[in-house]
């Protein structure tokens, strides 16, 4: 998401460094350009207007920090304001009410509400310690009832069965008297949609919102849809107390303008984000984080809280501890590594979250993909145990099977043992003379000051 948007910021900014102070003349062509780059961003006009309008004032005249250069001022001043039209801090779900809070979930047919469901769930039974139930009141589609049985299975929620010849109100309140007696914290319930917005769907769930007096009401829009996204935001703020709008299918999503427009236009907060197809793509939405990676500064504190959650923690301390006795660093370290980055969503996604990766040449940037390291994966994947451990046995001939064996070519192999010269280097770099120490006292520094510097 932003891609193109971050892109053309970067430019922008990049034409403004070098100017002496930020005066009318020189901030023009620069308001001009993020105008243009956020209406191909799909803004809606009234946020962009507002926000150009919001910069302008500040940024005339403004005296300049001797730290900073003109370029960085302006480059601080547009991320506060996006900052500001996202919502200014993370707004987490309010979990305080008498167990099983109920959470109910909006949107129309197709905005990937039954997957959100699953989602949240997911997210709040691994990271909160909560016990979650699900329901689904769709009976106009028997298709996501089932659905979501399978997905709750999948992540391990209580899933309160119902009926399409039931009514929703009648399931809605089996479903809590059912959550109740499981003792589950919360429990999530699945709305019916509809492919465009309509009376007869919006009299039935202000029903089911009267009846389950929910803590939190979720909107689910997808994200892909732009302008519409926003309109049909509205339409059910208006219709209903939302407490909050996630916004699927961000992954798919180039150009992000439902995330700077939603919360500006509805005033609702973004609460979640998802960020793929997988079970464990939904992330709680942070507007300072997603600010600072428009702008190319990266997301640092996201990507560190990502790798606590699901790089293998046996693993690297078992690789921690082989280093710190002097072994050598294998092909099938190696192989490991590149698991724990798929793991984390891979390369490209890491990638995103770092700061200055949108400064990198298009050339550049296209040659580092999922796709290459997916290969080198399977390379070593067709190499015996002994080669694994001891690389340095690997000859021609070697070589020469383990390419028929991976379906790919003797450059391909040569390519995996070069990469993995080069991060054996790495390792005993930074095990060396308490490197891997240093490292984490470090990032540990950083998280307890509140974050990376930009």
């Amino acid at each position: 998401m932003f891609e193109s948007l971050s892109e053309k910021l970067s430019q922008t900014f990049r034409n403004v460094t070098g100017k002496a102070r930020l005066t009318e003349e020189n901030i023009a062509d620069a308001l001009r350009d993020v105008r243009m780059a956020l209406l191909e961003a799909d803004v809606a006009l009234s946020v962009v207007r507002d926000f150009i309008e919001r910069v302008r004032g500040q940024a005339l005249g403004q005296a300049v920090s001797a730290a900073l250069n003109p370029g960085e001022a302006f480059v601080k001043l547009v991320h506060e304001q996006l900052v500001e039209i996202m919502g200014a801090e993370h707004s987490a779900l309010d979990l305080k009410a008498r167990p099983p809070v109920v959470i109910l979930m909006a949107g129309l047919q197709g905005s990937g509400k039954t997957t959100t469901v699953a989602k949240l769930a997911r997210l709040l039974k691994e990271r909160m310690r909560k016990k979650v139930a699900v329901v689904s009141a769709d009976v106009y589609r028997p298709a996501a009832i089932e659905q979501l049985r399978t997905l709750a299975g999948e992540v391990g929620a209580y899933f309160v069965a119902s009926d399409p010849s039931e009514a929703p109100l009648a399931i809605a309140a089996r479903a809590l008297r059912e959550a109740d007696t499981q003792f589950a914290d919360v429990l999530i319930v699945d709305t019916a949609g509809r492919l465009a917005v309509d009376e007869a769907m919006m009299a039935e769930i202000r029903a089911l919102h009267a009846a389950l007096t929910p803590t939190e009401t979720l909107f689910v829009v997808d994200a892909m849809t732009g302008q519409d996204a926003v309109n049909t935001a509205r339409a059910f703020s208006d219709a209903l107390p939302l407490t909050g709008v996630v916004l699927a299918k961000t992954d798919g999503d180039a150009r992000g303008g439902a995330a700077l427009s939603v919360r500006a236009i509805t005033g609702k907060p973004i609460k979640f984000i998802g960020v793929g197809e997988k079970t464990d793509a939904l992330e709680p939405f942070y507007p300072d984080r997603m600010a600072s990676r428009i702008l190319g500064m990266g997301d640092v504190l996201s990507l560190i809280e990502e790798a606590e959650r699901k790089v293998d923690r046996d693993k690297a301390e078992k690789l921690a501890r082989k280093l710190q006795k002097g072994k050598a660093f294998d092909l099938q370290d190696f192989r490991d590594q590149l698991e724990q980055m798929a793991n984390m969503g891979g390369v490209t996604s890491m990638l995103d979250k770092l700061p200055g990766m949108g400064a990198l040449p298009q050339a550049a940037q296209s040659q580092i993909n999922d796709g290459m390291f997916r290969r080198m994966a399977v390379v070593i994947d067709s190499m015996t145990p002994k080669e694994r451990r001891f690389p340095d046995i690997i000859n021609g001939s070697r070589k020469q099977r383990i390419a028929r064996g991976s379906g790919t070519d003797i450059a391909d192999v040569n390519r995996v043992l070069k990469q993995h010269k080069q991060m054996q280097k790495v390792m005993k770099k930074v095990t060396s003379k308490g490197g891997l120490q240093k490292m984490m006292r470090g990032v540990q520094s950083l998280r307890a000051r509140g974050g990376f510097p930009r």
